[in-house]
C-alpha cells in the first residue's frame, strides 16, 4: 500500500511562512478525492494539534532542525526530510511512499502519477541548472540511501551549492541523484509562477497537481479571488 506522506514543523523566527493543520487536513481530502487505491495518510510533524484522526501523525526528529539553507536563514530549510532516504524509514511508512509539500492544489486524477515502477521520481525544477523540485518525490525506501549516508551537515550543503544547485534539500538530491526520472508538465505537474501565475492565473489544460512557490499560497484569499479553479479544488 502507498503511503502519501507530508511534512508539517514550526519554522525559525526568522522565516514567516508556516503551515497550519487545516493545510495538512484539506491536502489530505485532495488525495482522497483524486487517488482511488487503498492508501495510508501519514503527516511527520512536531505540532500534531488539530490534524484530523484519520491522519497518521509520526513525530518529527531533531535531525538537523538547526541547519540553515545555504542561501541564508529567511530560505526555508528542509534538511530533516533527507532521513527519509535511511533504510529504516521503511519501519515507518511501508514499501512505497509518495513525499508532497502541503503548499499545492491537486486538480486531477493521481493514479498515472504514483502507480508506476521506479524506485525514484521526483518533479522536474523549473529553475535553471536546479534538475529537482523537492515537492514530490515517489520513493522506494532503501533504494537511494547514498543522499543520507553520504550528508555531512558541515560540508555537504556547502558542496552542492558550489557545483551550482539551489535550495536545502533539493539541491543535495540534485547533486547525488544525476539522471532521475522526472515528473514534467507533459505528465500534469505544474508551477504556479510558471504555469499559471504568469500566464493569466489560468489552469493549464491536462494539468494534475499545481505546487505554490515564494510566498504565495493556494489558501491566500487574493489567490482564490483570481483564481475560481483554486478555490473549487482546495478545499
Amino acid at each position: 500500500m502507498l503511503s502519501v506522506v507530508c511534512w508539517k514543523w514550526r519554522p525559525p523566527e526568522k522565516y514567516e511562512r508556516e503551515f497550519t493543520a487545516n493545510a495538512v487536513n484539506t491536502l489530505f481530502r485532495m488525495v482522497d478525492r483524486n487517488y482511488a487505491l487503498p492508501y495510508r495518510r501519514i503527516c511527520i510533524t512536531d505540532d500534531s494539534k488539530g490534524i484530523h484522526p484519520s491522519i497518521e501523525c509520526v513525530p518529527l526528529w531533531d535531525d538537523f532542525s538547526s541547519l540553515e539553507s545555504p542561501l541564508g536563514a529567511y530560505y526555508p530549510s528542509c534538511y530533516r526530510r533527507l532521513l527519509a532516504f535511511g533504510d529504516n524509514f521503511r519501519s515507518v511508512v511501508g514499501d512505497r511512499f509518495v513525499s508532497l509539500d502541503l503548499d499545492c492544489v491537486i486538480v486531477g486524477r493521481l493514479e498515472p502519477l504514483w502507480e508506476r515502477p521506479e524506485d525514484f521520481v521526483i518533479w522536474e525544477s523549473m529553475v535553471k541548472g536546479q534538475p529537482y523540485n523537492g515537492s514530490m518525490w515517489l520513493h522506494s525506501p532503501g533504494t537511494r540511501s547514498q543522499v543520507l549516508t553520504d550528508f555531512e551537515p558541515d560540508t555537504s550543503p556547502m558542496q552542492a551549492r558550489k557545483a551550482g544547485f539551489i535550495g536545502s534539500d533539493q539541491a543535495w538530491f540534485s547533486y547525488k541523484l544525476p539522471g532521475e526520472r522526472v515528473w514534467t508538465k507533459q505528465d500534469g505537474v505544474v508551477s504556479w509562477n510558471s504555469h499559471c501565475r504568469n500566464r493569466g492565473w489560468a489552469l493549464p489544460a491536462g494539468a494534475r497537481i499545481v505546487f505554490f512557490q515564494g510566498q504565495e499560497s493556494p489558501w491566500d484569499t487574493h489567490v482564490q479571488d483570481r483564481a475560481a479553479w483554486i478555490k473549487e479544488h482546495y478545499r
